[in-house]
C-alpha cells in the first residue's frame, strides 16, 4: 500500500479538473443532509467531524427508480427497448466508513442468482474516496458490526485528516491506485514521518452488542414475545430503509406513458410497508407491524448472514437518528433477552 499527502485546496483543484473532464462528482451538501452532484471545488465537503448525512449515498449506485426496459406498441407488434448502462466515470468524495462499506455488502445481493448490469457498471465506474471519521453520538455503532472509524472497506482511496487541512492518502485498491496515478499532481508521495496516526477528538463508538450472539438468538426465536414489544411503536413509514446505506428491497412495476408506450421500472420498496408481503389472495405473512419489524431486524442480523456471510448493517445510526418515534435499532438488538 502506497501513501501520499494532499491538502484541502488540492482536493478542490481535483474537483475542478474532474468537472472539466466531465466526471460525475458527488459530495455531501453543506447542510449535512444528503450527497449531491457538484461541479465546483467550492462546493466540496470533506469533514471528518461532521455527523453522517441524513441520507446515505446508495442512490448513486442503486437509484430510487430505474427503468429496466421501455416498450412501444407498433401496429400489432410490441417493441422492447433496452436502456444503456451508465458509462460515465464518477467519484464519491468523503464517504465515511459506514457509507463506503455499504457497496461491497450490497454487491453480494446484486450478483447472487442474477448479475445486475446496471448496479455493477455504476460501481465499476465509481471511485470511492473514503475518509476516517471523527464523529460519535449515541446512535453510532459501527464497532458493533465489525467496522471502525478508520475502516477502509469499500473505499478505493482513503483520507486520514491531519493538521492544517492536510490529509494522509492511502491507496486501497487497484482502482484507487490508477486514480491517484491519473491525477498525480494532486497527490505528493508521503515521507515516512508523514505516515502516522492522527489523534481522534471523539472516542470510537461503544460496542453495544455482539453480532454472533444476536445471530444465534435469532436462529431460535422467530416466535418470541419480544417482537411485540420491539415493534409496537413502529409507524411503518420506512424512512429507516430509505436512509440506510444497505437496505435494497425493490418492487418492479409497469408504467404507461401513453396508450401505446411505457416502461418496466424498479422502484425502492421496504419490508416495513404493509403491502410489501401481501399476496394476491389477500393473505399477508407479515400482517402486523411487529411482524414487519422482526423481518427488518432478522434480515439485517440473520437472513443476510445466512445467505452471504455479511451483516446487513454498517452501524451508521441513520435509521435511529431520524426515526419519527425514536426507535433505536441498536438498543432493540442490544436488549434482546439472551
Amino acid at each position: 500500500m502506497n501513501y501520499y499527502i494532499t491538502t484541502d485546496e488540492k482536493l478542490r483543484e481535483l474537483v475542478r479538473t474532474l468537472a472539466e473532464q466531465k466526471w460525475n462528482i458527488i459530495s455531501a451538501d453543506k447542510q449535512g443532509t444528503r450527497f449531491m452532484y457538484i461541479n465546483d471545488g467550492k462546493d466540496l465537503t470533506v469533514d471528518a467531524k461532521a455527523r453522517p448525512t441524513k441520507v446515505s449515498a446508495k442512490q448513486f449506485v442503486f437509484p430510487k427508480s430505474e427503468p429496466l426496459f421501455f416498450f412501444k406498441k407498433e401496429h400489432d407488434d410490441l417493441k422492447l427497448i433496452d436502456p444503456q448502462a451508465v458509462q460515465q466515470k464518477t467519484v464519491l468524495f468523503g464517504a465515511k466508513p459506514c457509507d463506503a462499506a455499504g457497496l461491497p455488502i450490497m454487491e453480494k445481493l446484486f450478483n447472487w442468482d442474477y448479475k445486475d448490469e446496471f448496479f455493477n457498471k455504476r460501481v465499476e465506474n465509481t471511485v470511492v474516496i473514503g475518509m476516517a471519521c471523527d464523529y460519535t453520538d449515541e446512535y453510532c455503532f459501527c464497532t458493533s458490526v465489525g467496522l471502525a472509524p478508520d475502516s477502509e472497506k469499500g473505499s478505493d482511496v482513503f483520507l486520514v485528516p491531519g493538521a492544517d487541512n492536510h490529509y494522509v492518502v492511502k491507496e486501497v485498491t487497484p482502482k484507487g491506485a490508477a486514480f491517484i496515478a491519473e491525477f498525480k499532481a494532486i497527490f505528493s508521495e508521503a515521507a515516512q514521518g508523514d505516515i502516522k496516526a492522527v489523534s481522534r477528538t471523539q472516542p470510537a463508538p461503544e460496542k453495544k452488542f455482539n453480532v454472533d450472539e444476536v445471530k444465534n438468538w435469532l436462529d431460535g426465536h422467530f416466535e418470541s414475545e419480544y417482537w411485540s414489544k420491539a415493534g409496537e411503536t413502529c409507524l411503518g413509514c420506512a424512512q429507516c430503509a430509505f436512509v440506510c446505506p444497505v437496505c435494497h428491497c425493490f418492487d418492479i412495476v409497469d408504467e404507461n406513458c401513453a396508450a401505446d408506450c411505457g416502461r418496466r421500472v424498479k422502484n425502492w420498496d421496504a419490508c416495513q410497508f404493509g403491502l410489501f408481503t401481501k399476496h394476491a389472495s389477500g393473505h399477508n405473512p407479515r400482517e402486523t407491524q411487529p411482524d414487519r419489524y422482526r423481518q427488518r431486524v432478522s434480515h439485517k442480523f440473520k437472513y443476510y448472514q445466512d445467505k452471504f456471510g455479511e451483516t446487513l448493517c454498517t452501524g451508521c445510526g441513520r435509521c435511529s437518528r431520524n426515526c419519527a418515534v425514536g426507535i433505536d435499532i441498536a438498543e432493540i438488538v442490544a436488549n434482546i433477552p439472551m
